[in-house]
């Protein structure tokens, strides 16, 4: 793998706005921001508490509360609401126009269409996509899930290679330009990098979906959404790349339509 060091000192730094899902107090945030702080201008908005799964949820039922913090001697905004919400905050309200906006790094893989459909960091990448900036998604893969949920993951030098990863690939982006029709790439960080880049199109699912029931003191029956990860993929999906060491770069969209089957639903709704 090649990875780009250099840049030229002629051209302004770009304006990059970094929020995340699991919260601004995350330690990959900060690994994040210490990669792209050495490429541009970096403002930190994101939620102020743990906001996974949450989707491009926006809260318009209730106000949003921001403030500053000092973390890592670094101003940065914590936002009483969601990814999405700390995207919006930082663009309307903060009125960062950025070059370029990164959601993550999220502890724990974004991959497949089950994933993207429900990660708050993709949902803020999404957000940010929709209003015209272009805007990466980074997720790094943990082999114990309880990690998803933790400040940082129990290892030396944890989040080298998120470092590395994340300050090549924006390098790359704001040197060569985004790719054309493209609104979001989302890139998932293999636990051990034993590959190098490869474009990949989503798997179908990322967890075997299972319900598990059990009872409060009371003997009240309550539900937790569970199951395992799925372990194997087709060749060149993200779920496969990941599992096989190498860095996944998925392009997405945010046109949903289903091309190709107009004339089809055409004639369903002839008569």
């Amino acid at each position: 793998m090649e990875f780009m060091t250099e840049q030229s000192h002629a051209a302004p730094r770009p304006r990059i706005l970094l929020t995340n899902d699991d919260g601004i107090s995350s330690d990959a945030l900060w690994a994040t921001y210490e990669a792209l702080q050495r490429i541009g201008d970096v403002l930190v908005c994101a939620p102020a508490t743990q906001q996974s799964a949450v989707g491009r949820s926006l809260s318009i039922f209730k106000p949003l509360r921001v403030y500053e913090m000092m973390m890592h001697d670094v101003l940065g905004y914590a936002v009483e609401g969601s990814p999405t919400d700390s995207v919006v905050i930082g663009l309307f309200a903060l009125k960062w126009r950025p070059d370029l906006v990164v959601s993550g790094t999220n502890i724990g893989e974004n991959l497949s269409c089950e994933a993207v459909t429900t990660s708050g960091t993709v949902g803020a990448a999404l957000e940010a996509a929709n209003h015209g900036i272009s805007a990466i998604a980074f997720s790094l893969q943990v082999l114990d899930q309880g990690s998803k949920f933790g400040n940082q993951l129990h290892r030396k030098n944890a989040f080298e290679g998120v470092i590395t990863v994340v300050e090549d690939v924006v390098r790359r982006v704001i040197t060569h330009g985004f790719p054309s029709g493209v609104d979001v790439l989302n890139v998932n960080i293999p636990h051990t990098i034993t590959g190098t880049y490869e474009i990949t199109t989503l798997a179908h699912k990322l967890f075997k979906t299972d319900v598990e029931m059990r009872h409060d003191p009371r003997g009240r029956a309550y539900y937790w959404i569970t199951g395992p990860l799925i372990e194997e993929a087709p060749k060149g999906t993200d779920l496969y790349s990941v599992h096989h060491g190498n860095i996944s770069i998925t392009p997405l969209t945010i046109d949903c339509t289903a091309t190709g089957r107009e004339r089809e639903i055409e004639r369903l709704f002839a008569e």
